[in-house]
């Protein structure tokens, strides 16, 4: 039996086949999942800059919004916002 005999080819175009069908059904599956598109559970509200090297940047985690100053000196958390 070689290598390249017709059943043998046929075989593996049918894996290649199935392989990538199920990797393009992967793909759609997770494109179509929640929270593949939102991140999870925290994600950056605004970023502004307070000089050139430092920035002020308003979080968001589970509900609540917190403030992070940034800059070379290293980053400060500088509290929760009051809720509403």
């Amino acid at each position: 039996m070689s290598f390249l005999d017709p059943s043998s080819l046929t075989q593996m175009v049918a894996a290649l086949g199935v392989v990538l069908l199920l990797i393009w059904g992967a793909s759609r599956l997770a494109r179509r999942h929640p929270s593949a598109r939102t991140g999870g559970r925290l994600g950056v509200s605004s970023v502004c800059a307070v000089d050139p090297r430092r920035r002020l940047v308003l979080i968001a985690c589970d509900g609540r919004e917190g403030l992070l100053l940034t800059g070379p000196a290293g980053d400060q958390f500088l509290g929760w916002l009051p809720g509403a």
